[in-house]
């Protein structure tokens, strides 16, 4: 369970303007479970993401995990996977290593986290030889490359920052279904950014809104 209680956050632009980009949010989400988090742009979605997986620090504020306190463990202990809109996977990997890369990181041997990779690309319907290379796939292969790179370290929570709006209409339908399937699967506590509502509507059991930093919920 991911459970976030009274976290702030300033927003400070090189000219020296500070506004509150985050005040005092308090959420949680059961195992299983996707919320989605509508915003504007510039309203502190991706930022509230990256205080959860540890990449930027709160100014106040508990996050928990698990029940544990994340306050003083590093990002990549925190069992945490993240998905991007622009994928994030790495040209000078090839496919099976991408997905395998955080196995490894985490000192799982390499044949092994390579095996391991493999058939979770088969899991995902993706029939991939070794050495085969990120951008020789399309758009929609890429993304659950980036999804099967995430589950496989078996997150307890799993961060998603607009993960489709880089996709055609059909193709985000697609892949929606998919996700949340796989999401539900694995057990995963989920927290779905986005700025488009009937995406929000599709994916989250339950939804918010962040407007000036403040949560409001929608359903």
């Amino acid at each position: 369970m991911l459970e976030l209680e009274s976290v702030c956050k300033t927003w400070r632009s090189p000219a020296g303007e500070v506004r509150p980009l985050l005040q005092g949010v308090s959420l949680s989400v059961a195992q299983g479970e996707t919320v989605a988090l509508l915003g504007a742009s510039g309203s502190g979605k991706s930022t509230l993401l990256r205080i959860v997986a540890g990449i930027e620090p709160l100014e106040s504020g508990v996050v928990r995990i698990d029940g544990q306190s994340m306050q003083d463990v590093a990002p990549e202990r925190r069992g945490v996977g993240l998905i991007f809109q622009d994928f994030a996977l790495f040209p000078h990997l090839d496919v099976w290593d991408n997905v395998a890369f955080g196995l490894v990181e985490q000192g799982t041997p390499k044949a092994a986290a390579r095996a391991q990779a493999q058939a979770m690309l088969q899991s995902f319907g993706l029939q991939v030889p070794r050495g085969h290379r990120v951008w020789q796939l399309s758009g929609g292969e890429q993304q659950r490359v980036a999804l099967a790179r995430a589950l496989v370290v078996q997150p307890r929570v799993l961060l998603l920052d607009e993960p489709l709006s880089a996709l055609d209409a059909d193709l985000r339908h697609q892949l929606r279904a998919d996700f949340l399937q796989r999401i539900a699967r694995h057990g995963t506590a989920a927290l779905w950014v986005t700025h488009d509502e009937d995406e929000a509507r599709a994916v989250g059991q339950r939804g918010y809104r962040l407007v000036e930093g403040v949560l409001q919920p929608l359903w």
